[in-house]
């Protein structure tokens, strides 16, 4: 019996990824985009979920060429999913990814969070060995910080799976959005306290600026 109980609760605490295939307009969207104009290669694509759509990364970074690859409320495996097609076609030099965010608040293990980014540069590397990646911490959030501890636990797993790999970056963005008193700086986010606004991609520009130089 108890046995049973804890396989049910390992089978509810890992939900099954939501379907890939609610992107695929906005995944066409990119690519007729691409057709339409091709991206230059070897570019810093920016690759992830709403803090990735709202970054006026062009704004952000004018002396660097950049791609910005955002589709909100995506999971680490939509990541994966569509690398394919819109990020190894793009053959970037660097790939700067923020994914966990969804996949947590979804109730998705740290775990699987860390594995799933681990996934996510087997694929590319696969086909562009020398791609280097920036991996963004999730942030804490006031509309999330019920799950705070398990995005401490996810960005500590992934900051620990890549510590041996001179291609991969662990980004701390996490503390730079803290304030003195170990909240989350109203300041950075919109009113929803989700989603950041410009001074938080101010700062978040500061923070990750060194490792793009």
């Amino acid at each position: 019996l108890l046995l049973a109980l804890c396989g049910q609760a390992r089978l509810w605490a890992a939900p099954a990824p939501p379907d890939p295939a609610r992107f695929e307009a906005v995944i066409q969207a990119f690519e007729e985009r691409d057709r339409e104009q091709a991206p230059p290669q070897g570019a810093i694509l920016f690759y992830g979920s709403s803090s990735i759509v709202g970054w006026d990364t062009a704004a952000s970074f004018p002396d660097l060429v950049t791609i910005n690859r955002g589709f909100g409320g995506s999971h680490m495996s939509d990541a994966v999913h569509f690398a394919n097609r819109i990020a190894i076609p793009y053959k970037p030099r660097l790939i700067v990814v923020y994914e966990g965010d969804n996949d947590l608040a979804y109730g998705t293990p740290p775990e699987t969070v860390r594995d799933g980014f681990l996934e996510l540069v087997a694929k590319v590397r696969a086909a562009l060995p020398d791609t280097r990646f920036a991996y963004l911490s999730t942030k804490p959030s006031a509309a999330r910080w019920n799950i705070v501890e398990k995005i401490r636990q996810a960005n500590e797993l992934i900051r620990e799976a890549i510590a041996r790999d001179p291609l991969c970056a662990y980004v701390d963005v996490f503390t730079a959005t803290m304030n003195g008193y170990g909240r989350p700086r109203a300041s950075l986010f919109q009113p929803d306290g989700l989603h950041l606004n410009a001074e938080g991609y101010r700062v978040w520009t500061r923070v990750l600026r060194p490792y793009l130089d």
